[in-house]
């Protein structure tokens, strides 16, 4: 039998979980603070709430599920392959949220504010920073359609980051709504604006005169590719500009809003910037969306947007809603790589005892040594200097012998 994990999942060894779990509380900590609760959902969903969730290009990426007996037989008579699955594994937690809310909202309180940490699965083809099973980080508001939502939940959200150690870090904010007008302004059709607006989302990338030849090739009309391509050549336009071409003026001055608000809250501990290229992938996003990027990573460490449509998709009506989610991930990798240590975590210690110990006895000598170490208690082995080693390897810190108790031998020395 195979000992490797499938393709794009993987198995975490102890030192990584330890930083997960550490992690994981931090974030965890700040958002119960903040009067979040936290919830749980199933890992798979109805298919055809799947399929209706406009999930932007993650449709294209569910895991399915086939029927199970007589219902599969009948399936694959019928010849259909859409009949053959009737649910799937989720690919985000924003969907399975939308129908929690719906279907439990006279138990909650209003406005809801909701904490999700969970796996979620994705069909990615599997390279480095994109697994198939991966854990998301969520916090959401639903029932406060004011930009007040959007305002904490970047505030919780970067003091979360700030909690782990983050720093120098951004956040970009944008509204779909001016993107929009601001695109149809320069004669884009509202039917094509999904398209362009995944091209213009690559402006970072490839500069105004790359995203002028994809539109091109894309066949869209000339005098729009040239009216969008000479205002980005301007270089960095300002949310007036933008705001002035778009025929609701009010827009600008909800993300005028937002980002006064949490430029005043960030202290200088971290920068809040008005970013209109930024897209974000789902399809599901209204409103204003943002993102946070770190200056030492490439990519974003966190994203998310307003969603008012979504829950409207359960409950025929229109609910305003709001999220912002940790990439805890990526965030986890990075603290590996730079080889992070968890603060404040008692160093861990080895108690080693021989055959003849009195068991209960070495159980009681180690929780007297737990006040200042975490304690594993072991059989020495007949080779002690290898066991050593190998718990030096490990991440111990220190062995102690039962015989020789209180007496601690930090591991690294000769044995």
């Amino acid at each position: 039998m195979k000992t490797t994990p499938l393709k794009g999942m993987k198995d975490i060894l102890p030192r990584e979980q330890r930083i997960r779990d550490y992690v994981q509380g931090e974030i965890l900590k700040t958002y119960r603070a903040a009067g979040f609760e936290r919830i749980s959902t199933p890992i798979m969903e109805d298919m055809e709430n799947l399929d209706k969730s406009d999930g932007g290009d993650n449709l294209n990426l569910i895991f399915k599920v086939l029927k199970r007996g007589d219902k599969l037989e009948k399936a694959l008579a019928s010849g259909s392959e859409k009949e053959l699955s009737d649910m799937g594994l989720r690919y985000d937690l924003t969907l399975p949220l939308s129908r929690y809310y719906a279907a439990n909202r006279e138990q909650l309180p209003a406005p809801f504010k909701v904490i999700q940490t969970d796996r979620v699965y994705r069909a990615e083809r599997p390279q480095k920073g994109r697994l198939r099973e991966f854990v998301q980080c969520d916090i959401d508001i639903l029932g406060d359609e004011s930009p007040n939502a959007e305002v904490e939940l970047i505030d919780v959200t970067a003091r979360a980051l700030l909690a782990i150690g983050f720093s120098d870090f951004t956040v970009h904010i944008n509204d779909r709504r001016l993107l929009r007008g601001m695109l149809e302004s320069f004669g884009f059709a509202p039917q094509a604006l999904d398209t362009v607006c995944v091209t213009f989302d690559k402006l970072d990338k490839v500069g105004p005169q790359g995203v002028a030849a994809e539109l091109e090739e894309k066949a869209m009309p000339a005098a729009a590719v040239q009216a969008l391509e000479a205002f980005l050549e301007k270089g960095a336009f300002s949310l007036d500009d933008v705001s002035a071409l778009c025929a609701d003026k009010s827009l600008g001055g909800s993300v005028r809003y937002v980002l006064d608000t949490v430029g005043r809250l960030s202290g200088g501990r971290y920068a809040v910037e008005y970013t209109p290229s930024l897209v974000r992938g789902q399809g599901y996003y209204t409103g204003m969306v943002f993102e946070v990027t770190c200056a030492a990573f490439s990519g974003a460490v966190a994203g998310g947007g307003r969603y008012d449509d979504m829950v409207g998709k359960f409950l025929g009506q229109k609910v305003p809603a709001v999220g912002f989610s940790i990439g805890f991930e990526r965030i986890c990798s990075i603290l590996l790589d730079q080889g992070y240590a968890v603060p404040d975590e008692k160093p861990r210690l080895a108690l080693l005892y021989g055959a003849d110990a009195d068991f209960a006895d070495v159980l009681q000598k180690a929780e007297a040594l737990r006040g200042e170490y975490a304690v594993t208690v072991l059989a020495a082995a007949k080779k002690v200097g290898k066991q050593l080693g190998r718990l030096q390897q490990s991440g111990c810190a220190a062995a102690c012998f039962y015989e020789k108790y209180p007496e601690i031998k930090p591991l690294g020395e000769n044995a």
